[in-house]
């Protein structure tokens, strides 16, 4: 029976072991899904019998001893542990140089150039948590009018901005604006729009962050379906990692729980080829704030919604589930980690089994391009041969 809609569902940061280069980036020992599994708010069955400990190296629970899915793990080639790179590369573009990145802040000229263009002055200009640098720049910027602008360890420039200060529509112009100045040597992976409402010392990020991502530079998933005349659905923030492109619809999200009901609404459509969801509260609201309770209790209302959604996929649907890097929750760092990534596919009838260790990212869309019949025009090695049901040869 031929698969007719594939749900790939990318759980933000959630590796599951360190990768062989992780000492490189400073990120030895890592290892996501252990620290989250210790946590005492932990509790994954549907994950765990689809197999997540099944995979090699995968630590903090048992093996399932008679798992429903297929599984295994890939390790990432691009040279980056940022989502824009991790996404790339599992649709089909493979990043060999790093994007720019600002430990000290972006320079003057650059940043003069952001100022004239958008006729507003700037404050801060640093590698900032997010949360800390509303705390602490957030009456200046209400005071003098400026937008804050920071950066993070990614390739980043963020913008943060009162409501009642900056509305919401020119923040995203001003945004705007610097993505279209962010090009060349400075070209960053994201510029992310940050508003916040509130008051001193109480302010708080809205649920309307909104990401001015590079075009991927190559031919992705995306555009080989699209071209095909199937249906390509995104649900959060999968539109603005791929600049639009692919796309016809957008389906911003506020949290996982809203990720997760876009989700099933999708389902409900009689639609021809993939739903692509990224849900990002386990890396934004938890693995960056060394949450690991936190993120364990999100993983949890996770897989409480997957057994529902198990039960209710068809007989030609697939399900991939799978991350874009690491952010070990237990470590010093609040930074995004180079680690594997796992790779839980389920369809009904499937023959459970290994798909052992895969060398980049690059072969989950290669496989989802193969079961379109498409699969020539993506680099990568598929493994839609493992994903076959009991009657098929």
């Amino acid at each position: 029976m031929k698969i007719k809609r594939v749900f790939l569902i990318v759980l933000d940061s959630f590796g599951v072991g360190e990768a062989p280069d992780a000492a490189d980036f400073g990120d030895e020992g890592s290892h996501t899904l252990r620290s989250v599994a210790a946590s005492r708010e932990f509790y994954a069955p549907n994950l765990t019998r689809l197999g997540l400990f099944n995979i090699p190296g995968a630590e903090g629970g048992k093996p399932c001893p008679h798992p429903i899915g297929i599984y295994g793990k890939a390790a990432e080639r691009s040279a980056g542990k940022d989502t824009v790179t991790g996404h790339w590369e599992m649709a089909g573009v493979i990043s060999p140089r790093p994007m720019p990145t600002y430990p000290e802040g972006f320079p003057e000229e650059l940043l003069a150039a952001i100022e004239r263009e958008t006729g507003i002055g700037t404050l801060c200009n640093r590698p900032y948590s997010g949360t800390e640098v509303i705390r602490d720049y957030g009456e200046e910027q209400r005071r003098t009018g400026k937008m804050i602008v920071y950066t993070s360890a990614d390739s980043v420039f963020q913008a943060a901005a009162h409501n009642d200060v900056i509305p919401l529509k020119k923040l995203y112009a001003y945004c705007a604006k610097a993505r279209e100045l962010l090009t060349g040597e400075n070209a960053v992976g994201r510029v992310i729009a940050r508003p916040f409402v509130g008051e001193y010392p109480n302010y708080i990020r809205t649920a309307d962050r909104h990401d001015y991502a590079l075009e991927p530079p190559g031919k992705t998933l995306l555009d080989v379906l699209a071209e095909a005349g199937l249906d390509v659905l995104s649900v959060g923030k999968i539109y603005d990692i791929f600049a639009g492109r692919g796309l016809a619809e957008r389906n911003p999200t506020k949290s996982n729980a809203d990720g997760m009901k876009k989700t099933d609404e999708a389902a409900e459509k009689d639609f021809t080829g993939l739903c692509f969801v990224n849900l990002v509260d386990f890396d934004s609201q938890y693995g960056h704030r060394n949450d690991r309770d936190g993120y364990a209790r999100a993983i949890s209302e996770f897989d409480q919604w997957l057994g529902g959604f198990l039960c209710r996929m068809r007989e030609e649907d697939l399900l991939l589930v799978t991350a874009d890097h690491g952010c070990d929750p237990a470590t010093e760092s609040t930074d995004h980690s180079r680690e594997y990534v796992p790779i839980l596919a389920y369809r009904k009838g499937l023959v459970p089994g290994p798909l052992g260790t895969r060398g980049t990212f690059a072969d989950i869309g290669k496989t989802v391009a193969t079961l379109f019949g498409r699969g020539e025009e993506l680099p990568g090695e598929d493994f839609a041969s493992a994903l076959r049901v009991g009657d098929e040869e």
